[in-house]
């Protein structure tokens, strides 16, 4: 997106295996720790996978009130305590509040918010389950007393408890940012189109400043078996990439981006953690699972995100793959990107081996780790690979940390139905 201005990020958040803020999960991605363990929220002993990477903060530190535990999920709390994280790291709240009290409606008016979910999983059922097992032992009939005995074993707030624009409603709410908003729900890619779409709504002059948000919490029984069933899942911490790779791990979690123009941030003397240059997006029109086999989406991607940046291939000075372990994709996607960049592709990396796949919040996530590393002047080396696969070949991908040749990187997000993702960062010092 070739813009009238720069727009920049201002304030990032996350949260999940690997640590509750930024500084947290890059001491793990920069010393080479996996935040993947076994799991504790269910026994694992009868299920083929038993390594997670799940969130370790309490309710009552991901979010302070505990009415609103009542009628929020899990994976709200994640996504409520990102979001605020940023918005508190951007300096936004403490300088809105500054404001002449005349003013602060306004600019309450021209914030928004824009969050990716995967939009609810199995475990939103969980609750009736208890209840049909009775009812199908009933003399009364099943369905009789089923109904009969829903509204008491059944809490009226399930509908609000599953709500896939909880984090949305409640992050606005909370902060009374009443300007343009969307939930986004496209499974994995959710979170990384939520920082597009804001960047867009920016540039089209929709609102002054936006949060963009993914959160996700796909870690639970039936996703863990389904997902083995289809042969994507590891019984360890995920190998992009490697010769022995076999498969992904879920994580649990959230990240948060805060998005204005330059000259605003500028104006109230925020600090500018980075830019966001463009991106791309496109399907590859194969199937639910499926994967064009020559890495055409992905390459397509990178192109498209490359044009709208307005940048070529050889400022890119690093990519973090969506490298998820799975056989197929990490061999279309190191494809793809061979197809763009040749012999000369910027040092890879990729950051599920350390927090496992967050699905909806994988690829904002991954932004917010990138724009770390970018800042950091380290490129964090894939810490459980250890030999490229043959049908790979020559790729710029290692266990150890490496220099990122610019501050300009790119970040891929693949997801079910052929969705490719790219979008193009640069960070500022």
């Amino acid at each position: 997106m070739i813009q009238n201005e720069p727009i920049v990020f201002t304030g990032s958040g996350i949260v999940c295996g690997a640590g509750g803020s930024v500084a947290e999960v890059w001491e793990k991605l920069s010393s080479g720790e996996t935040a993947v363990r076994p799991f504790t929220q269910f026994d694992p002993a009868k299920w083929p996978v038993q390594v997670a990477s799940e969130v370790l903060l309490s309710d009552r530190e991901l979010v302070s009130d505990r009415k609103l535990h009542k009628t929020i999920s899990r994976t709200d709390m994640f996504g409520i305590y990102a979001a605020e994280q940023a918005l508190a790291d951007s300096g936004l709240p403490a300088h809105r509040d500054a404001l002449p009290e005349a003013e602060q409606s306004a600019w309450n008016d021209r914030t928004g918010l824009v969050v990716g979910t995967g939009g609810g999983n199995y475990k939103s059922n969980y609750d009736y389950l208890p209840l049909m097992t009775e009812a199908e032992a009933s003399s009364d009939g099943a369905l009789h007393h089923f109904g009969k005995e829903l509204g008491n074993q059944v809490t009226p707030m399930w509908l609000l408890k599953n709500l896939p624009n909880n984090v949305l409603c409640h992050v606005g709410i909370r902060g009374q940012y009443k300007g343009t908003n969307a939930c986004i729900t496209n499974q994995c890619s959710s979170g990384i189109l939520a920082v597009a779409e804001a960047a867009y709504l920016i540039e089209n002059g929709e609102a002054e400043r936006m949060a963009a948000a993914g959160h996700d919490s796909p870690f639970e029984p039936e996703m863990v078996y389904y997902y083995h069933k289809l042969g994507l899942m590891s019984g360890e911490a995920p190998r992009p990439f490697d010769a022995s790779r076999d498969g992904t791990v879920f994580g649990e979690g959230s990240a948060a981006l805060v998005l204005e123009k330059e000259s605003e941030a500028t104006a109230r003397g925020a600090k500018v953690i980075g830019e966001f240059l463009g991106f791309g997006c496109c399907n590859e029109a194969t199937g639910i699972v499926d994967l064009a086999d020559d890495g055409n989406g992905v390459s397509r991607a990178i192109e498209e995100a490359l044009a709208n940046a307005g940048i070529t291939k050889e400022e890119v000075g690093l990519i973090c793959a969506h490298g998820n372990g799975n056989q197929a994709s990490d061999r279309t996607e190191a494809m793809g990107i061979q197809r763009v960049f040749g012999d000369q592709i910027p040092p890879v990396t990729a950051f599920k081996w350390c927090y496992g796949h967050l699905i909806a919040a994988s690829g904002i996530a991954d932004i917010v780790m990138t724009l770390e590393a970018l800042r950091q002047g380290i490129a964090p080396g894939v810490a459980t690979w250890k030999e490229v696969d043959p049908a790979i070949g020559a790729f710029p991908v290692s266990s150890t940390n490496a220099a990122p040749k610019s501050k300009i990187a790119l970040v891929i997000c693949r997801g079910f139905g052929g969705m490719n993702v790219v979008v193009a960062v640069r960070a500022r010092d």
